[in-house]
């Protein structure tokens, strides 16, 4: 992969996941927002992947969105106990509560669930190195973001 956003959009990845906000069907996946105000449609063609989240179609990197699909596809791990930690995150509020401060939000995350940080970011941290090597190309969806 060519670009790789933010580490925490795997954390957002994770609550995803454990939330079951992530429908896959054969070339597509449909991945519900943690506030649920928005849907974001994930296609993928051999090793092309597509979405509509601001991430992906606005930067290039691979959003939340296409992310728990990796993880759900098992093209990179999905460490299942690591996932049910971010359970019930309101990621729209605390991004912008914030300002967009993505690290902030996961040590508030994990500092205000007294979690143990070391499992957690070792387990982000290997998922981000295997997202690099990945042979995968982020395009842009063809539907534009959801407003909202």
């Amino acid at each position: 992969m060519t670009k790789l956003g933010p580490i925490e959009k795997i954390y957002e990845a994770y609550s995803a996941i454990a939330d079951g906000r992530v429908t896959v069907a054969d070339t597509s996946a449909e991945v519900k927002s943690s506030n649920g105000a928005k849907t974001y449609t994930v296609t993928w063609e051999e090793n092309t992947y597509t979405s509509n989240d601001s991430a992906s179609y606005w930067h290039g990197y691979p959003g939340y969105p296409i992310i728990a699909v990796l993880m759900t596809q098992g093209k990179v791990t999905l460490d299942r106990e690591v996932a049910a930690l971010f359970s019930g995150i309101n990621w729209t509020e605390m991004n912008q509560q914030y300002k967009r401060d993505y690290s902030a939000v996961v040590e508030h995350i994990i500092k205000e669930r007294d979690y143990d940080s070391t499992p957690i970011h070792a387990a982000a941290e290997k998922v981000q190195g295997e997202l690099q090597e990945l042979n995968v190309m982020v395009k842009r969806g063809k539907l534009r973001p959801p407003k909202g």
